[in-house]
């Protein structure tokens, strides 16, 4: 066993923010003695689906190979991230129903503490919920009364905040014979006592910290081992090369680790697999390139055929006339792959995406199931990919079944049923001039779950109808050649506040919007819910959940009582008929939801919860969308809980902006200006906006902060709070040129403000 590190810390503190709820641990007694009394329950509901299996004693986190094959006999708690092993995300009670749905209200709100985004499914086993967060902490709660047992502070390394591509969230734990399984932001994984939160291993499964590694997906269990994947293959400028770790749940010993990408050219292959891979990618390519193909989300496992299956990312970079060759595969990126669980080797590989160049990763929740096919029952895996296409596959060996577009795509006309590989169009090169992509690169469905319900035979996607205008920054004409996340490309959103006339000198010509819209008759960038056959590949209904820019709304989960559930970015938490779509319940929140919502039993009383709070959305953190709920109130981060008959939801305060602050004189030189533009623009915007966020506009810096700023770019004056320096990647004079390009904003800003005080229109811009 590897050395202890110790329990929760006393002091709860989200790095980086500066409230935060400062209660201690809580201790074992307290969570024995409500497991107990949950376990000695003579009787529940008789409204519930079924009926409860006869109370059973557990340890605290008692969850096994057998309990978990049996889950729908333990309707009352959700033991995985999709509640069981096929991921369906679907829940077999049925107290709450469309006849009384009416009635369902406020039960219980847990404050997270921070102010991050929220991409998390908890996990509820009898009677306690086990939820995650920023930065990878964990959270035991009673899921009766929302009351904290314990908490865990990972202690993640701050200098990791600047390597996720998207905001420090994490997606879930694992819960597994006494023992809650969390993977920091830092890479590390955790095994923590389920009953007290005292952490019993840790292990680091980064092999090299030196490259812009993190870890934000959840943990998942095949056999007694605990499978855990990582980000990064966008970052910086070379991107991580992808690989997924199974380290023993008892011990936490590394047990395999499978690359999906080989190693820089002239390295010896791993493996059979990594020789099959190497041939997929140019010989010449640059060894300034990982690689990517990482598997950050969407992972499964087949307790029967013992087959860990996951999903990749793309690979970097997306301009593939710089690594792989542009008319490359590169395996195994974009991917879907089959391991066999107990050595890691390669059981069959399926590429959703070959020679992706459109960030189409595979990387969406894979749902198992049992489908009556051609006159037979087929053991399948199904994903709405990111590229548009729904896939059914053979779980056992890879064969496509059936690809259909589940959304408007224009980049490839459809799947060759014989090879598998996509049709391309012209729209999808973008190489010799920008082109309007659908889906984006935020995928026609992303992270959000999707759900399956045997109930209706349907499943509920999130859907992202919206496109991408891909540039060749290197060659399209604009100042800016670079951006983190993007590389030498870059993905414009045309939402409603594209303006190409404005970014024209950004990023060289642009296409109109007007235009583009006319071609498609609906507005370019909205989302819906849709209710999609898998085995017809048709859309049964669907509803527009947002519309004009992307709402960043929610993951569905579904439910014997024929509903669906689904948080959006307004704050609207949705219960829709799973048969119809129709919107049957709507309660506001208040708070942006973009995770999936669970279903639960306690005491025979069903409910339902879900994890709020806005960021992690899409690029970066980004300026937060008119649209969403955290533009207009507290970006408080809860966990919501609902039950018939419960009484109104505490909304957070409004949102309250400061004002801009009187910046320093202006000193700089329009050149120095510029270059600091891009550069801010390169390395910076990802996370500072100029607008409201959810980290600190720069454009508001006090007089004591804009005195540091060379001492926190370059010496690391803020590491402790998540600010790690960039001296790696920024000059001297590179900090001094973006420092001027936030003084000339500023001043822009704070001109903007003061004559609107004194209604003067936008002001003349002072010196």
């Amino acid at each position: 066993m590897l050395p202890e590190r110790g329990g929760p810390v006393a002091r709860f503190r989200v790095r980086g923010q500066g409230r935060g709820p400062s209660t201690v641990a809580r201790h074992s007694s307290r969570l024995t003695m409500h497991i107990r009394r949950f376990a000695l329950l003579a009787a529940v509901s008789t409204t519930l689906a079924s009926a409860l299996a006869p109370p059973v004693s557990h340890a605290a986190g008692d969850v096994d190979s057998l309990r978990m094959r049996a889950a729908n006999s333990e309707p009352q708690n959700w033991l995985a991230l999709g509640r069981d092993q096929n991921q369906t995300y679907y829940s077999p009670l049925s107290q709450i129903d469309a006849g009384n749905v009416g009635r369902l209200g406020f039960a219980w709100a847990y404050d997270l503490g921070a102010a991050r985004g929220q991409e998390g499914t908890p996990i509820v086993v009898d009677g306690v919920m086990y939820a995650s967060s920023a930065w990878g902490y964990v959270y035991a709660i009673d899921a009766s009364t929302g009351k904290e047992v314990w908490r865990f502070d990972p202690r993640a390394d701050p200098r990791a905040a600047r390597n996720p591509c998207c905001d420090l969230v994490n997606r879930g734990v694992a819960v597994w014979k006494g023992k809650v399984l969390v993977a920091s932001v830092d890479g590390r994984l955790h095994a923590l006592d389920a009953g007290t939160g005292k952490e019993l291993w840790s292990a680091d499964t980064i092999v090299d910290h030196t490259l812009p590694y993190s870890s934000t997906g959840a943990v998942y269990v095949a056999g007694d081992l605990a499978v855990v994947g990582n980000s990064g293959a966008d970052m910086n400028k070379g991107g991580v090369r992808g690989y997924v770790s199974a380290y023993e749940i008892e011990t936490g010993r590394l047990a395999w680790r499978f690359y999906t990408v080989p190693g820089a050219p002239g390295r010896p292959p791993e493996d059979e697999a990594m020789a099959r891979a190497a041939a997929t990618w140019s010989p010449d390519r640059s060894p300034d390139y990982q690689g990517g193909g990482t598997a950050w989300d969407g992972f499964a496992y087949d307790d029967d055929l013992k087959l860990v299956y996951f999903g990749t990312a793309n690979p970097t970079p997306y301009d593939l006339r710089l690594s792989a060759g542009p008319s490359k595969d590169a395996l195994f990126t974009a991917s879907i792959l089959a391991l066999h669980a107990d050595t890691g080797r390669l059981a069959w590989h399926y590429q959703t995406t070959p020679g992706d160049h459109w960030d189409f990763d595979a990387t969406q929740k894979l749902v198992l199931a049992d489908l009556a096919i051609g006159g037979a029952t087929r053991a399948v895996l199904m994903q709405a990919n990111k590229n548009g296409f729904f896939y059914v596959l053979d779980r056992r060996t890879g064969e496509l079944i059936s690809a259909k577009p589940y959304t408007f795509a224009n980049w490839a006309t459809g799947i060759d049923a014989r090879t598998g590989r996509p049709n391309l169009s012209s729209d999808a090169d973008w190489y010799s001039g920008p082109k309007n992509v659908y889906p984006s690169w935020a995928g026609g469905h992303s992270w959000q779950p999707m759900s399956f319900s045997p109930s209706t035979g349907l499943v509920y996607i999130p859907v992202i109808d919206a496109p991408s205008i891909w540039i060749d920054l290197q060659h399209n004409g604009g100042r800016i050649r670079f951006v983190n996340g993007f590389l030498s490309a870059l993905g414009l959103s045309p939402d409603a506040s594209y303006d190409p006339a404005a970014l024209a000198p950004l990023y060289g010509p642009l296409p109109d919007r007007k235009r583009l819209e006319a071609g498609r008759k609906v507005r370019l960038v909205r989302e819906l819910m849709r209710a999609w056959d898998p085995v017809a590949q048709k859309l049964v209904w669907e509803q527009e959940t947002s519309s004009g820019m992307r709402g960043y709304d929610g993951g569905a989960m579904s439910t014997a009582a024929n509903l669906v559930f689904q948080g959006c970015g307004d704050g609207a938490f949705r219960v829709y008929a799973a048969d119809t779509g129709k919107i049957l319940k709507t309660i506001q929140t208040g708070s942006h939801i973009m995770a999936a919502p669970i279903a639960y039993a306690v005491d025979g009383v069903q409910y339902v919860a879900v994890q709020t709070g806005y960021g992690g959305t899409g690029f970066g953190v980004g300026e937060i969308p008119p649209s969403s709920a955290a533009s207009k109130f507290e970006n408080l981060n809860r966990i919501l809980a609902f039950k018939l008959d419960g009484g109104a939801l505490p909304m957070p305060p409004p949102r309250r902006d400061a004002p801009f602050p009187r910046p320093p004189a202006r000193n700089a030189t329009p050149a120095q200006i510029r270059s600091g533009e891009a550069a801010f623009i390169g390395e910076c915007s990802r996370c500072h906006a100029f607008g409201p966020n959810i980290t600190p506009d720069l454009r508001k810096m006090t007089e004591a902060t804009h005195a540091l700023f060379r001492d926190i770019l370059l010496g690391g004056a803020l590491a402790s709070q998540g600010m790690e320096p960039f001296d790696d990647i920024l000059s001297e004079t590179d900090v001094e040129n973006i420092h001027a390009y936030i003084i000339d904003q500023s001043w822009q800003a704070y001109d903007r403000q003061e004559a609107s005080k004194a209604g003067l229109g936008n002001g003349a811009g002072r010196k």
